[in-house]
């Protein structure tokens, strides 16, 4: 997005410095279903959920994350629906000037997955060519309906995905890596600080994560199903 990105953040860390001005500052819409984790989510992240406003004319909260790269701070303006995707879709202020997009389900939820190709193309029709990642979220809970290999939408639309659990923190900070990378055409950034995250709720069994994982890799070398309907037959 920017093709100097790297000078660019650093001039701008620069003159925040010197003049105490906000970190460049990107908006970043979290859609999906209601239930699937996207609040706890972000509030994970203490220093957004101390920070959050109100955007009462389109039914959003806000909260800014900062993260801390090798070149500057960075900001992630994250809208969080606030429960209104309960009443039938978003509107178009939600989604308008969006510079990057987190779409969420529930991996103990099937519907919520299903329903990942609707969010995506709301998310499309407004914002055009903006990076993306989906995450599947609440691997925490052994009642897994949504198999590591059945997720493929994000292998037809050339999306990132990551398994999150946002109750135990894992994977917490891979989703706001991967897009800050993006929008900075850099894959040299990196984190050189970790974000202030509330306390882990549950613990995460790594060793049944990490066979999930593995089985992730196998399937991206398996051709794509035809429709993911067909996944749960």
């Amino acid at each position: 997005m920017f093709s100097s990105f790297a000078f660019y953040l650093q001039a701008m860390n620069q003159t925040q410095a010197t003049t105490h001005q906000d970190p460049p500052c990107f908006k970043l819409v979290i859609v999906g279903d209601g239930g699937t984790g996207k609040t706890t989510f972000v509030k994970r992240h203490l220093t957004g959920e101390f920070e959050k406003r109100y955007e009462p004319t389109i039914g959003v909260e806000v909260h800014p994350l900062d993260f801390f790269t090798n070149y500057g701070k960075i900001r992630f303006n994250c809208w969080d629906t606030a429960g209104q995707e309960k009443f039938g879709g978003l509107r178009d202020g939600y989604y308008i000037h969006g510079q990057c997009a987190i779409i969420m389900f529930d991996v103990t939820a099937r519907l919520t997955y299903k329903n990942v190709p609707t969010w995506h193309r709301d998310l499309c029709r407004v914002c055009d060519n903006i990076p993306i990642v989906l995450c599947g979220n609440k691997v925490d809970v052994k009642n897994r309906q949504v198999k590591a290999k059945q997720v493929t939408f994000h292998r037809k639309k050339n999306l990132q995905y990551y398994e999150i659990s946002a109750k135990s923190n894992y994977n917490f900070e891979k989703p706001f890596l991967y897009l800050a990378r993006k929008l900075a055409g850099n894959v040299d950034l990196r984190f050189v600080e970790s974000p202030a995250l509330a306390p882990p709720e549950v613990q995460i069994d790594m060793a049944a994560q990490a066979q999930h994982e593995s089985e992730l890799e196998k399937a991206a070398a398996q051709p794509l199903p035809d429709e993911d309907d067909e996944i749960f037959d």
